[in-house]
């Protein structure tokens, strides 16, 4: 038996090895296309580095897929729960897989998941083997050790760095250099050591220990320890926490809605997660632990004081704060006068614990309970529609989740309870219908006044706050050639929203049709409509009107690859919006070249846009320096290019240098306030190095 499997899997390692889209060179494998492939066309400048760090983290430190649990499987959003299952039964009967192509003998297995789940996972069966060196000598010797430093800049001067005209003209306080540095060493299951600072373009560089001010204006750090006895994980320093569904901690992770359609509708519990980002906001900072009572059963308790910006107003008007403040500043820029005394100017202390419980693989079930504590109140404004918003310094969240694997199906739910007696829910399931179609379930349900600081479950909205719904995702695979993935959900606001003067309702479905021909060809082909009631000016008055705006999204992407060393990525997207009878639209036509030649990669794109209104903004993912993750939002009529060039210089020392340019015909002006640029052109340089100490 063991010799004719060796010689199937030998003759698969053949095969796959000559098929030229698993090459093992790095460069060969596009991470920004696996995450576009994750999500929807984008409406806003959303931030991914969270998400792309996670996965990056996995390229370079594959998973041993004889030794991954199931929550680490699904939170790569590859695999199915009927091919996890496929997969462990497949491990226990057989014995671990040999090489990553035994996969294909694998019941639910094709080369297309094969080529989109190899880039994360190993076979490497040193992975078992315990390490019994020293920690440090474990940390000195770890390949995964290397320092990251990044210039940035843009050529045109904003009017923030132009010479003051008088004394009362406001103006940056410092250069409009944007500096980053970053060191870090990991090895998955046993430790994470990292630090990681940042200038933003405008703040100054001033060595102030008084003011804490310390050269660059963030710095973050973090060291952790994993399976050290009955201590599963301990960190200090900046940390994340992912429990459940992410109703009351999400970790940054909500992939949402978007062209993977089942796959990512469930979230997994990955407890402690270190913290490594230059977002000045959403993380925790202090100490966690997480504690093995026995093989089923692991408590984690968490502790955070983390200074916050906000602008502090005087309380005399109001009956209930003598301070307070508004909303979490969450940009972390220092660059004026204001935003400098803002700037650290809340506290936010947390405490809280999470008991988990996994009796097998096919079920889970946990408890968390956080209470939050500012140092001064939070007190909103008095519009109507923040009526039910959380006010005052404390908050209060205890929650229940729970996972259930029965035959084919996937069951998950959380449901939370705050302080203010408002209640959040979510439920779901996601199974197999047959062999070639997958389907998946999302209700939800959370009160106009449940409040969840750092929840980011499935949700239309950025919180997890006045807002019901119910999601249906389902995939199709036709052949090896062909699949189709789609969406419908539907969901309602029982109370106000900001600009929307009334409680409204919105739906929106997706269908995407991939067809990948052959090993250096793929396209897809995707529509998208949305409907959402919003604000309407009806007059010149202003008076408003509750009325539906229809936005329809078009996508047409196809890559090919001429040879080893070049390929090519054309796309069309094309929007419309509706609303009133008054119709708008945009579009833009992008063409991407990448090519390989020895130690270099040359990556190339032009766009052409136009656009009316900001509902037809066309956002667009770009490929960007390692660890930078850049999606421009396209707006007015323009071109825009960029030039992105990576060098191996040697085995430890790789560099990039980019250059990205839009030029607009429709103005002789670009932004407002100190951002503003006299001319039609934007220009942004990125100059890094990383050095691998290994």
């Amino acid at each position: 038996m063991k010799a004719a499997k060796f010689t199937i899997v030998a003759t698969l390692c053949f095969i796959g090895f000559n098929r030229p889209i698993l090459a093992q060179n790095n460069t060969d494998f596009n991470l920004e296309t696996f995450i576009e492939s994750l999500f929807n066309l984008q409406e806003s400048d959303i931030n991914y580095e969270d998400l792309y760090e996670s996965l990056l983290l996995l390229y370079q430190n594959p998973l041993n897929i004889n030794l991954a649990t199931t929550d680490e499987l699904k939170s790569l959003y590859v695999l199915s729960n009927q091919q996890i299952i496929n997969l462990q039964t497949y491990i226990k009967e057989k014995g671990k897989l040999l090489t990553l192509f035994e996969l294909q003998l694998i019941e639910g297995f094709d080369f297309a998941t094969l080529e989109k789940l190899r880039p994360f996972v190993t076979v490497n069966a040193k992975d078992a083997i315990a390490d019994n060196r020293p920690l440090i000598k474990r940390i000195l010797e770890e390949r995964n050790n290397y320092l990251i430093m990044r210039y940035e800049a843009g050529l045109e001067q904003k009017r923030g760095y132009s010479p003051k005209e008088n004394e009362t003209d406001n103006r940056y306080a410092g250069s409009a250099d944007k500096l980053y540095l970053r060191y870090r060493v990991s090895k998955p299951g046993d430790f994470s050591f990292g630090i990681t600072t940042e200038k933003d373009a405008g703040e100054r560089m001033a060595w102030q220990p008084k003011n804490k001010n310390y050269l660059m204006d963030f710095w973050s750090f973090h060291f952790m320890l994993e399976n050290q006895g009955k201590w599963r994980k301990m960190i200090i320093g900046d940390y994340q926490l992912q429990f459940g569904q992410g109703l009351l901690f999400g970790a940054g992770l909500s992939v949402g809605k978007g062209s993977e359609t089942v796959n990512t509708a469930d979230r997994v519990t990955l407890g402690i997660r270190p913290y490594s980002s230059v977002l000045e906001s959403g993380f925790l900072r202090g100490a966690a632990a997480t504690y093995s009572l026995n093989k089923k059963l692991n408590v984690t308790a968490f502790v955070s004081r983390l200074p916050q910006d906000a602008s502090i107003q005087d309380g005399a008007e109001t009956d209930d704060f003598n301070q307070f403040f508004s909303s979490i500043q969450s940009s972390g820029l220092h660059r004026t006068a204001t935003e400098i005394a803002n700037k650290r100017s809340v506290v936010e202390t947390l405490l809280g614990t999470n008991l988990n419980l996994k009796p097998n693989d096919r079920s889970e079930a946990g408890i968390t309970l956080a209470a939050n504590h500012f140092s001064t109140a939070i007190l909103r404004s008095d519009d109507p529609y923040n009526l039910f918003e959380f006010k005052g310094n404390s908050n209060l969240n205890f929650g229940l989740y729970g996972k259930y694997n029965w035959q084919q199906f996937s069951f998950f739910g959380e449901s939370a309870i705050s302080k203010s007696g408002g209640i959040g829910a979510l439920g779901g399931f996601s199974t197999n219908l047959s062999p070639r179609i997958e389907f998946a379930m999302v209700f939800r349900n959370y009160a106009k006044d449940f409040h969840s600081i750092r929840g980011a479950a499935f949700a239309e909205g950025s919180r997890n706050i006045n807002e019901n719904g119910v999601y249906w995702g389902m995939k199709y695979t036709l052949n090896k050639k062909f699949y189709l993935t789609a969406y419908y959900d539907t969901y309602h606001f029982p109370w106000l929203r900001f600009r929307v003067d009334a409680p409204s309702s919105g739906k929106d479905y997706l269908i995407r049709f991939n067809y990948n021909p052959g090993g250096r060809t793929r396209m897809y082909f995707q529509f998208r409509k949305e409907t959402k009631e919003v604000n309407a000016a009806l007059d010149e008055m202003n008076d408003n009107l509750i009325l539906p705006g229809t936005k329809k999204q078009y996508l047409a992407n196809l890559e090919f690859a001429a040879n080893h060393q070049l390929s090519f990525k054309s796309r069309v997207q094309f929007s419309d919006y509706e609303i009133n009878y008054q119709l708008t639209d945009g579009y833009a036509f992008i063409q991407d070249a990448v090519y390989h030649i020895k130690d270099f990669v040359f990556s190339a794109r032009i766009a052409l846009f136009d656009t009316e209104g900001n509902e037809n903004r066309q956002y667009a993912y770009e490929r960007d320096v390692l660890y930078a993750f850049s999606i421009p939002a396209y707006s007015g009529r323009g071109i825009r290019n960029y030039l992105l060039i990576q060098y191996q210089a040697s085995r430890k020392l790789e560099l990039w240098g980019r250059i990205a340019r839009t030029t607009y015909y429709d103005r002789t002006e670009i932004g407002t306030g100190l951002e503003t640029i006299d001319g039609n052109k934007l220009t942004n340089i990125k100059l890094q190095m990383r050095y691998k100490l290994q």
